[in-house]
């Protein structure tokens, strides 16, 4: 093996043990993070799944990230996941709640291509996943499940995000949203203090990042 290789297979590994410090919650599931890492890295060589720059921290950019969201809320085992791309946070969050009753995350994407990795990856690691393929407006109605949570990353601004999810914001489901370093002037720009009680939480992955979490009630 190549110098070069030494040095990507080690940088890889600093990456993962990076990301099981940051969210323990994937520790129990690591051959289905494995998965999932290998999967992705076999179809991002024909479907743009996430940045070319992220891939050699895909396991803190990308795994951990979503993670944290079950480190956070661990009383929420039913969630829509708007716009789920590569699986982000969606799929990480089924594979966490895999063998938990009853538990189901409903994965929504509108890109063919992406839904199709999003099943092969729940059939290959056992996710509670669900993936319904259209717009969001289309299939948020359709989901007859009772869920607790709504989630989406680096999909849309706060006011767009709240717009598709107020009918269940409204009966008191949570919305989790990771946001970036704009998320300040994106909450600015929203009504939701109307509405809803709204927490913001230090993202463990980015300095600048927040989870922007939401509800009609949190002690509900």
């Amino acid at each position: 093996m190549s110098g070069k290789m030494v040095g990507k297979a080690k940088d890889r590994g600093c990456d993962r043990e990076n990301a099981l410090q940051l969210a323990p919650a994937l520790r129990p599931y690591l051959r289905e993070f494995e998965i999932y890492e290998a999967l992705l890295r076999k179809w991002q060589k024909s479907i743009n799944l996430v940045a070319e720059s992220t891939l050699d921290e895909l396991w803190t950019r990308h795994f951990a990230d979503s993670a944290q969201i079950r480190e956070f809320f661990p009383g929420i085992e039913h969630w829509i996941d708007l716009g789920s791309g590569a699986g982000f946070p969606g799929m990480v969050l089924a594979i966490c709640l895999k063998g938990h009753a009853n538990a189901k995350v409903h994965l929504i994407e509108s890109d063919q291509r992406k839904a199709a990795f999003l099943r092969a990856v729940s059939r290959e690691t056992g996710a509670a996943a669900e993936i319904h393929i259209g717009r969001i407006e289309n299939e948020l109605p359709n989901i007859a499940d009772p869920v607790t949570g709504v989630t989406a990353r680096a999909l849309a601004p706060m006011p767009q995000l709240i717009d598709w999810s107020r009918e269940l914001l409204l009966k008191n489901v949570k919305g989790v949203f990771l946001k970036g370093e704009d998320w300040a002037t994106e909450l600015t720009g929203s009504s939701a203090a109307d509405s809803f009680q709204i927490w913001t939480l230090q993202s463990r992955t980015h300095s600048s990042g927040r989870i922007i979490a939401l509800a009609r009630d949190f002690g509900a």
